[in-house]
């Protein structure tokens, strides 16, 4: 079985654009490496309508935005929209499939951006909402939005702002309209970057770019609102280089939760516990630096996990029952990859 990947960039060295590259499961390798569009800084993508639409981040000289690419009958992808303003891109895009809405977050801006979306790849935006603040970090001078997505149950979407040490939680309307009814402050410093959700719904997983930290919580689904149960470092005791957070992942099965570091380079294993918290059981060196992002393939029987600064790949088999890395390769070429999305 071959399982298309594709792959976010940046556009500043050797990247030239969106790629896809292919997974032979029963091989265990990556080939076929292609250009799918010369879009510049492609860094974000997420996918809709049963993978006919790629929704991509986009950068143009000084503007950003976000663009759309829809599958033609020929199997490949054509940029089919492409939504610009002037100043920096946005960094994160999230697509809600019950009320065919994209999420955006912009961490230059500070600020949340919804749109309404077509099959046919059209983009329209509905709603902005413009954070506000700071906190004690020399990268924390201004709000920087830098997550935008759903809960699991599709009820409301939450933001993390790296720049303010807030998580927010929006109920989104029909039309695309968003209403803050829940706010969660962290500890200064913090930096919450991304976060995710247990599948059950009731719990979520905050990571801390800038204090390297898993903040977990209660959520409650009625009203929204996080209460901080646990907080644990993504780092060795013994580590006392430059590290900070970047990508996290959640097993369906809801017993695994993977993070990676920017600095340590490696991605951290987590066993969840019966009460919801966290357990370190594997530090899993990634051969690579600056693993930006990593993902799993349909599966969860493999973890393919991207370096921004040295252009590689680097392939994990996961095992399903102790969910433990088994490094399977590290050689894989993609050029300043910082997003990985089954397709």
């Amino acid at each position: 079985m071959t399982i298309p990947l594709l792959l976010g960039t940046y556009t500043r060295a050797t990247s030239q654009g969106l790629y896809m590259i292919d997974f032979d499961q029963q091989s265990t390798t990556l080939a076929n490496l292609q250009l799918i569009d010369d879009i510049g800084s492609p860094t974000y993508v997420t996918t809709g309508y049963a993978g006919k639409v790629i929704f991509t981040i986009v950068n143009e000289g000084d503007q950003g935005g976000v663009g759309t690419l829809v599958k033609q009958a020929d199997g490949s992808y054509q940029r089919q929209n492409t939504l610009l303003e002037d100043g920096p891109a946005p960094c994160y895009v999230a697509f809600d499939q019950e009320r065919e809405l994209l999420y955006e977050a912009n961490y230059h801006t500070g600020a949340l951006s919804i749109y309404q979306t077509t099959a046919d790849g059209q983009l329209t935006l509905t709603d902005r909402i413009q954070h506000a603040g700071s906190s004690v970090h020399q990268n924390q001078d201004g709000p920087h939005a830098h997550y935008f997505d759903l809960d699991v149950a599709g009820k409301f979407a939450l933001s993390c702002d790296l720049g303010t040490d807030e998580v927010g939680t929006y109920r989104i309307s029909e039309t695309g309209k968003a209403e803050e009814i829940s706010t969660l402050s962290v500890k200064p410093g913090t930096g919450p970057r991304h976060l995710t959700f247990h599948p059950n719904g009731e719990y979520v997983y905050i990571f801390g770019e800038l204090s390297s930290e898993i903040l977990v919580g209660t959520y409650d689904q009625a009203s929204g609102e996080i209460e901080l149960i646990q907080t644990l470092s993504t780092l060795p005791g013994d580590f006392n280089g430059e590290s900070s957070g970047a990508a996290i992942r959640i097993s369906n099965d809801g017993q695994f939760l993977y993070a990676s570091n920017r600095g340590h380079d490696s991605i951290v294993v987590y066993h969840i516990q019966e009460d919801f918290t966290l357990k370190v059981i594997q530090w899993a060196e990634t051969h690579g630096q600056n693993p930006r992002d990593f993902n799993f393939t349909p599966d969860e029987q493999f973890i393919i996990c991207g370096h921004q600064h040295t252009d590689t790949l680097s392939l994990f088999q996961r095992d399903l029952s102790s969910g433990k890395l088994s490094l399977l390769s590290t050689d894989t070429i993609a050029p300043e990859v910082v997003c990985v999305t089954p397709l």
